[in-house]
């Protein structure tokens, strides 16, 4: 597995985990999320941002390097 692969598969999983964290944070803010985080909000907010700056990083730094992150048919190269 080359280092395009591993940037493709460690994108998807982030921004996976990235859209489960903000699908609580939306619920928590609609009062409609159904338990009680073990730890306050404010640390998963402050995670929230991380991982969504992170998520912006690896975005640019794919399009510098013709990296396809919507289609890895093609093993990440951009045609």
């Amino acid at each position: 597995m080359d280092y395009k692969e591993r940037f493709i598969i460690e994108y998807k999983e982030l921004k996976e985990r990235f859209l489960k964290l903000e699908n609580i944070l939306v619920k928590y803010d609609a009062d409609k999320l159904e338990f009680q985080p073990s730890c306050d909000i404010s640390i998963l907010r402050s995670q929230y941002e991380i991982m969504r700056k992170y998520l912006y990083i690896l975005e640019v730094r794919a399009t510098i390097e013709e990296i396809d992150l919507i289609g890895d048919d093609n093993n990440g190269v951009k045609k």
